[in-house]
């Protein structure tokens, strides 16, 4: 069955309940991407940006979004940024970001923490407001310079917690560190060493393999900044791709790492996520607003979903955020053509994948965040840009983005590829 068809079915079926945006059907009212875009994505403390500051890195990705995307960034009514570690939400970092970038003082900027899934629910964001007509043309966008605000010192929750509170059930685990969420998966459903090893190992080679073949080139805008050497010496460089992939890395060699969080757990710094620096923005508008302004468009969102879950296991939200955004589209996990699953565990992925069926090879094709980060606020963001420029390059046409949130969520949302 066509895709227009399938979508002609589940209006009928769902009735007034029937989703605003559908696949292979094109509406005027379709929120469509028009451009979407990221920054190389580099280790904290470490790579090309450990000495570049979040509102500088947010800065040069919204300046090349509009530059790329050939619009005057005065026709932008409002930027929404995902973020996570800044204090005071990030709020004034985004402002200075915005002007630094030549946007107006009419552009308006908020920002919004929903912790992992940041990015895309600023995307979403702007998209909910460009449906109800509150705006015209938004940018919904992530950062997070985990080298500049995460560390030893930065404290995610409050220092007390009333009694009351705190004797709620389920309020205690809300504070269980994230890599001890992922034992709990990893104990609780099963999910051995080796599979996540094996995981691991699979998310490097294919990001090495995409990178070889510059299949990451169409979505990275390659950032000019400066970095101090062990010396205290500054120098120009240009960062252009991501550099935590490690070609080299094997199941085998990746078994020797010792488990980060207990004796006996299976959870290293190898079938982790990195901890990153890193930004994304994405330009939507309404579909019949890009035509006005002769814009090309590279894919719709279609819709979007979040699910809570127990936090104890937050790593599990994809396996029912997933489901939740299916529903409202009609289709079928069969029907996805590329799933881009924030790799945050190794554990909380594969279990992930068994739990909703998915083909490994429709699974992160270029790789995930264990090879190459994953930057809190931005990651959500980012994932729309890998996703979209790989079902252009595969000649694909239907994406879903999706990742567990720490506190106990999951989010997914799925697009459509207009290349």
């Amino acid at each position: 069955m066509s895709y227009a068809r399938l979508g002609q079915v589940a209006s009928h079926l769902a009735g007034d309940k029937a989703p605003r945006t559908q696949v292979g059907v094109k509406s005027p009212d379709d929120v469509v991407i028009v451009h979407a875009l990221r920054t190389p994505i580099t280790r904290a403390r470490k790579g090309g940006f450990k000495d570049t500051t979040s509102e500088y890195l947010l800065g040069a990705v919204l300046r090349g979004l509009v530059e790329r995307a050939k619009i005057d960034p005065a026709i932008v009514d409002d930027i929404c940024v995902g973020n996570v570690c800044p204090p005071g939400g990030g709020a004034t970092t985004a402002r200075m970001a915005a002007l630094y970038a030549g946007f107006p003082n009419t552009t308006s900027v908020q920002t919004v923490n929903r912790q992992c899934s940041s990015g895309l629910q600023a995307v979403v964001h702007i998209a909910h407001a460009i449906q109800a007509g509150q705006i015209d043309i938004g940018i919904g966008a992530g950062v997070e310079s985990m080298t500049q605000f995460y560390g030893p010192q930065h404290k995610m929750i409050p220092d007390q917690i009333s009694d009351e509170v705190m004797a709620a059930p389920e309020v205690a685990d809300c504070l269980i560190p994230m890599g001890f969420t992922s034992e709990n998966v990893s104990k609780e459903f099963g999910v051995p060493r080796a599979k996540q090893d094996a995981f691991a190992a699979l998310s490097h080679q294919r990001a090495a393999r995409a990178q070889k073949a510059g299949h990451f080139a169409e979505e990275i805008l390659p950032v000019r900044t400066k970095i101090t050497d062990k010396d205290g010496n500054e120098s120009e460089i240009t960062v252009d791709r991501d550099d935590g992939v490690r070609a080299e890395a094997t199941a085998e060699s990746l078994a020797k790492l010792r488990p980060a969080f207990s004796a006996d757990g299976a959870t290293t710094a190898g079938n982790a996520s990195q901890v990153s620096d890193g930004a994304a923005a994405v330009l939507l508008m309404k579909r019949s607003r890009a035509q006005e302004l002769g814009l090309s468009i590279q894919g719709k969102l279609i819709a979007s979903a979040v699910a809570g879950v127990p936090p104890r296991i937050m790593g599990v939200g994809p396996a029912y955020a997933v489901p939740a955004v299916l529903k409202k589209t009609g289709l079928t996990i069969d029907q996805l053509d590329i799933v881009e699953l924030n790799e945050a565990f190794a554990s909380q992925a594969v279990y992930s994948i068994e739990k909703l069926g998915l083909d490994i090879n429709k699974v992160n094709p270029k790789g995930g965040a264990i090879a190459f980060g994953h930057p809190l606020g931005c990651t959500g963001a980012r994932q729309i840009s890998t996703l979209l420029t790989e079902l252009k390059r595969q000649d694909k046409r239907v994406g879903c983005t999706t990742m567990c949130i720490g506190g106990g969520f999951g989010m997914a949302a799925v697009f459509e590829s207009e290349h």
